[in-house]
């Protein structure tokens, strides 16, 4: 089997001070947008708020790598929008583009030609076009109803050619743009949520405690007069650790959960005289149904409790569950 061999130890100050050097540069290109977030970046966050159809993204080469991450941040957050190669436009797919729409487009140069072959396009349609350059007096940023400034002192690559703190600088200028819409539409973890059904994050944020939750006859409860030997037969017949105290209406009086149960013996209390009130955990935290399953996941990790009772509006019982429903749906 080959190992692949350390480089020499001299080598190490110079690849740190190298992975160093390229970080900082763009560390100070990221910072230097901050004096651009300007009336000109108003004008842009205005013409997609106003957009009735999508936000159309395109950029050629390492820019449309860029264009693309930031149509689908802008998809995700609340702004309709897809990427357009802008080479395939002129081979059908300029179509795409209808009146409605606005584009967004990425040019470190302000010269792409394959992005100066759109304008004609999108001065007939009347097209609003937003660009992202480095150089705003170029072509495209003459030509464009509001141009974002981009511009970099320097690359992190040595040979100031490869596009390193250009790119980190334009898709840093995408993310504000993105987080600045979602802010001003209101968009929500709910609507976030309606984004990403797929893999965990999904989970996380689609699943409601209601869509978990035990619920019927097999929530564990118990009348507060009632024996703690009756108690602990329902904690043991429902199986989620606890068993929840609750009045003649169904409202949570309490709990009493395994770690109750361990202070009880310590107490040597008789399971057969002791009831219930006496032993229980009063105010104990609970959720309602409608909320998030990782909101659930938050209050145990905070709280330290492994179950929890579900209550409505009135602090009437519902439901209940326990981490291991939690582990089960994939949400922890």
């Amino acid at each position: 089997m080959n190992i692949a061999a350390k480089p020499p130890a001299d080598d190490t100050e110079p690849l740190l001070t190298s992975g160093r050097r390229a970080l900082g540069i763009e560390a100070r290109a990221v910072e230097g947008l901050l004096a651009r977030i300007d009336d000109r970046f108003v004008e842009a966050c205005r013409l997609c708020l106003g957009c009735k159809g999508r936000v159309v993204v395109t950029g050629m080469g390492k820019s449309g790598h860029v264009a693309r991450k930031i149509a689908a941040t802008l998809a995700s957050t609340g702004t309709p929008a897809f990427f357009l190669h802008p080479a395939e436009a002129g081979h059908g797919d300029l179509g795409m583009i209808t009146r409605t729409d606005v584009v967004l487009a990425l040019s470190n140069s302000g010269e792409t030609p394959e992005l100066v072959m759109l304008l004609p396009h999108l001065k007939r349609l009347a097209v609003p076009l937003i660009v992202m350059a480095g150089k705003t007096d170029s072509t495209l940023g003459r030509a464009a109803n509001v141009t974002l400034d981009v511009s970099v002192a320097e690359e992190a690559c040595p040979l100031n050619l490869a596009p390193t703190a250009s790119t980190t600088a334009t898709l840093a200028m995408g993310d504000a743009l993105a987080v600045t819409l979602l802010e001003a539409r209101g968009f929500t973890k709910q609507d976030f949520a309606r984004s990403h059904p797929g893999g965990s994050l999904g989970r996380q944020l689609l699943l409601h405690v209601e869509d978990l939750m035990r619920s019927g006859t097999a929530i564990p409860k118990t009348s507060p007069g009632e024996k703690l030997r009756d108690g602990l037969l329902e904690m043991s017949r429902k199986g989620l650790g606890m068993t929840v105290i609750v009045s003649p209406e169904d409202c949570v009086l309490g709990v009493f959960t395994d770690g109750d149960l361990r202070r009880t013996f310590d107490k040597q209390l008789d399971v057969h005289s002791t009831l219930m009130s006496e032993v229980m955990t009063p105010n104990c935290k609970t959720i309602g149904p409608r909320e998030l399953a990782a909101e659930a996941v938050h209050l145990m990790e905070v709280y330290r409790i492994t179950a929890l009772p579900v209550t409505d509006e009135h602090g009437r019982l519902v439901g209940a569950l326990n981490v291991h429903d939690l582990f089960r749906a994939g949400v922890v």
